[in-house]
């Protein structure tokens, strides 16, 4: 299994914030893969954003991340098809979500190949929730600094942490291509 890349300032420190700032409470609860909501298993809100309006800009980072990283991983891509959405996770609710990969049976989970966070917190301003990966029986802790972007094939095995103080918000975005056969 191939190790997730880091990609280090993704964005700018005063960009993540912007966003978490434009997000503003506009926060649905999260829930899986067909909207079946698990709070055991996924405790968080989620906003997603229009790339096409306000926030291409951050449509044009995802896209540099994406192309830095996919000479390593070398998958046959084809395409940007859901939105980016942005993950807040809150001490005051536990906020987490277990352990998890992201493709899955359904039209655009099946065509998941590259998934890409970006950590728009500053973290000293929370503590727990922390992206951990798997990709091969040894877990490891992705890069928490403010505005890095950490990418890994989408079936890599993956969770948050419990947040055990203040709020953490991340940026998510899914690239895909042809399924596997």
């Amino acid at each position: 299994m191939l190790a997730p890349l880091t990609v280090p300032c993704a964005i700018d420190p005063r960009d993540c914030d912007r966003l978490v700032a434009a997000a503003g409470d506009a926060y649905v609860p999260a829930a899986l893969v067909g909207g079946v909501a698990s709070p055991a298993l996924r405790r968080a809100g989620l906003v997603w954003l229009d790339e096409a309006g306000a926030h291409a800009w951050v449509m044009a980072a995802v896209v540099d991340v994406v192309a830095k990283v996919n000479r390593q991983f070398a998958f046959v891509l084809d395409g940007f098809e859901e939105r980016l959405q942005i993950a807040r996770y809150e001490a005051a609710d536990a906020g987490h979500f277990d352990w998890h990969g992201d493709t899955g049976g359904g039209p655009l989970a099946a065509r998941r190949k590259l998934t890409v966070v970006i950590q728009l917190t500053d973290p000293a301003s929370y503590a727990g929730g922390v992206l951990e990966l798997n990709p091969d029986g040894r877990i490891r802790a992705a890069d928490c600094t403010q505005g890095s972007a950490t990418v890994f094939p989408s079936v890599t095995l993956h969770r948050v942490t419990p947040v055990t103080g203040g709020v953490r918000h991340s940026l998510t975005t899914w690239v895909h291509g042809p399924p596997l056969r």
